[in-house]
């Protein structure tokens, strides 16, 4: 029974200790952020403007060079040197990699020692040609003259059938060699074909840059095998750089191509205006955001792979803004001091954004309020 009583009164206690606390606590949010702050004097007063502001949405972002090459073998061959390392500049035509071209050299020889013999083989019809054509004319100028002398009657039948047997035969000679020079002129021409054939096999052995280039990585090395398809080298444009970021579908319909945006590099601390290029017309089905990448101006110590962020004008809304000097320290609590009649009391605040010696007020002041500012500490 004894024991049952101190129960009670533990329990009634802790309800009395609980209770006390729980109107504390509701006592302390129902309250008007409002406190009395007497003395309190204000050496100046400022008006906490209300202003229309642009909402800025920050789409996150990578830098890449607008133009990434990948430098492939056109044929196989064994790498004999590679003359260049991720971060070296290079110029159009300078030599990236070297392969083994014997073989390409044997191949070279042979189709030019073709295309020479092609070659003879056309002169040899064109003199072929010369003296038929030779054979020809005199038949036919035997033929035209004994074909008159028949017709007054001063040769026989059998002169004038040999004359036209010798020029119908001299004829059919010369068609023979003119279609022999034709044949010859098309051995010519594909030896000419299969030596240039053999000279690009040669050339692809020898790889150079094709522009003004930043390699990016090496993926070969000396004595490995190159094959068609195979990535040797990584390159970049040099100079050229854009960001790459995804921007929220609901705000896509604010850019286009060409148009004009601000984009900061925080590792070099610039900010830049930038230039859409492109929108990936293709939503991430997961981020439903588009891909929107955006051509940067020439930046010094500006890398592929740097952070960015692409500012996008994303409406308008009214904001409160206060100078920075007028927040009050209140423990964790941020405070300013309102004129209120005649006197001052203290509001408690919620800050944002800094900017130029003012902070926007998220919440506490509606605008219009008469703000104090002094150099009381006690009063901070």
């Amino acid at each position: 029974m004894k024991i049952r009583k101190y129960l009670y009164l533990a329990m009634a206690l802790f309800m009395a200790f609980f209770l006390g606390y729980f109107l504390k606590d509701r006592k302390a949010e129902n309250v008007q952020d409002i406190e009395k702050t007497n003395p309190y004097s204000a050496s100046t007063t400022f008006l906490a403007m209300k202003n229309t502001v642009t909402e800025i949405y920050e789409a996150v972002g990578t830098v890449r060079p607008r133009t990434e090459t990948k430098i492939e073998a056109q044929v196989t061959g064994k790498v004999l040197s590679v003359y260049v390392k991720p971060g070296d500049f290079v110029k159009k035509g300078e030599r990236l990699i070297q392969l083994e071209n014997n073989e390409f050299k044997t191949r070279l020889e042979r189709a030019e020692q073709g295309l020479i013999s092609a070659e003879a083989s056309r002169e040899q019809a064109k003199k072929m040609i010369e003296a038929a054509e030779a054979r020809f004319n005199k038949a036919e100028s035997d033929y035209n003259r004994l074909k008159k002398l028949l017709s007054d009657k001063a040769i026989s039948t059998k002169d004038m059938e040999q004359a036209e047997s010798v020029f119908l035969q001299a004829e059919a000679e010369l068609k023979q060699y003119n279609q022999g020079l034709e044949a010859a002129e098309a051995s010519v021409k594909q030896a000419q074909k299969v030596v240039e054939e053999a000279r690009i096999a040669m050339a692809y052995s020898d790889i150079r840059a094709t522009e003004d280039a930043e390699i990016a990585r090496r993926l070969v090395e000396p004595g490995d095998l190159a094959v068609p398809g195979k990535t040797l080298l990584i390159v970049q444009t040099v100079g050229k750089m854009r960001l790459e970021a995804f921007v929220r579908e609901g705000l896509i319909g604010k850019i286009r191509p060409g148009k004009e945006l601000k984009v900061e590099i925080n590792a070099i601390e610039k900010e830049v205006t930038g230039i859409v290029e492109e929108i990936v017309p293709s939503a991430d089905p997961k981020t439903r955001s588009f891909l929107v990448k955006v051509g940067l101006p020439f930046m010094q110590d500006l890398y592929p792979g740097m952070f960015g962020r692409l500012m996008i004008e994303a409406g308008t809304r009214e904001a409160v803004y206060v100078p920075a000097d007028a927040i009050v320290k209140v423990g964790q609590l941020e405070a300013v001091m309102v004129k209120i009649d005649d006197s001052w009391e203290k509001y408690h605040v919620k800050t944002g954004k800094r900017s130029n010696g003012m902070v926007e007020i998220l919440s506490g002041l509606e605008g219009g309020e008469v703000i104090g500012l002094s150099g009381d500490s006690n009063a901070r």
